[in-house]
Formats: structure tokens, C-alpha cells, sequence
């Protein structure tokens, strides 16, 4: 499995923080995202805090389609909401980070790390228009100055 990169992120919010978390996953869902993926856009992390002060983070609206769809479980929902492995202290400092006004939690990319399945998200603020049309400046003098570079050498 490549990466599964969230491009859609770097232009919609500006990361601040990144985090590392494992996927709470069964065996079906670990094939399905080694073979065939999933969509990074659109989806969200979600802190949830009990009434005993302990808090659990979970992965909302990832799609990961059955890994053999005839073979798949009756109650099996490709949608449901995944949990995040997390140290108790990385929860307590992203729910503080979550609550705090303009910040929210992204998911930046999937991937493999010593045969582990690996959710990489961001601690992001949201960009206004504005912000958005000078990263598509950039991108386009970037662009412009490869393409120079190539032409000439």
C-alpha cells in the first residue's frame, strides 16, 4: 500500500500540529485499505469525552469498502466510525486543542509503518478565501520555475 495522501487538506486549512495514531480496524478492513484504499476528503476526527473524564478519538466518515464483498458480514458498515489508538496524554491535549475556537482535527494521510496501519492527522485552522488564492500563486510561480529550469537545462 502507497500512501493515501489528503491533498485537499494543505489547501483548505493551515496545519499547525501533526499527530500519529494506529487504527482500531478488523481483519477485513486491513486487506480492504492494503489493496484498495480509501478517500481521504470529507472525513474528520472526532474527540469524545465520558462522564468520568475520559476521552476516546475516533476517524468519522472513512469509507473502507469489504475486502470480498459477496464474503463480507451482514452488519458490516463500510462508513462506521473507527477508533484512534492514542496515549491518554495526546487525548487530554486534543481535546483541550479541539475546544479551542477555529481549530479542528484533519486527516492528512493512511499508511504502513512495520506492518501497522497508521492515520496521520493535523491539528488545523481553517483558511479564508483570501489565504486560498495566494496558495494557488504559489503553486502557479512554483510550477512556472520548474518548467524554466527544465527548459533550460
Amino acid at each position: 500500500m502507497d500512501r493515501i495522501e489528503n491533498k485537499k487538506a494543505y489547501f483548505d486549512y493551515e496545519i499547525l500540529e501533526r499527530f500519529e495514531a494506529g487504527l482500531a480496524l478488523n481483519g477485513q478492513e486491513v486487506k480492504s485499505l492494503r489493496t484498495r484504499g480509501t478517500s481521504l476528503p470529507g472525513t474528520y476526527i472526532l474527540i469524545k469525552e465520558d462522564k468520568r473524564g475520559s476521552a476516546e478519538a475516533f476517524w468519522v466518515g472513512g469509507n473502507i469498502p469489504p475486502y470480498q464483498p459477496q464474503n463480507a458480514d451482514k452488519g458490516y458498515d463500510p462508513k462506521r466510525d473507527r477508533k484512534l489508538l492514542l496515549t491518554r496524554e495526546e487525548l487530554r491535549y486534543l481535546l483541550g486543542k479541539s475546544k479551542e475556537k477555529g481549530l479542528t482535527l484533519v486527516p492528512i494521510s493512511v499508511y504502513t509503518k512495520k506492518r501497522k496501519l497508521k492515520l496521520e492527522f493535523g491539528l488545523a485552522k481553517g483558511k479564508k478565501k483570501f489565504d486560498k488564492r495566494e496558495s494557488i500563486k504559489k503553486r502557479e510561480v512554483e510550477r512556472k520555475i520548474r518548467n524554466e529550469l527544465k527548459s533550460r537545462g
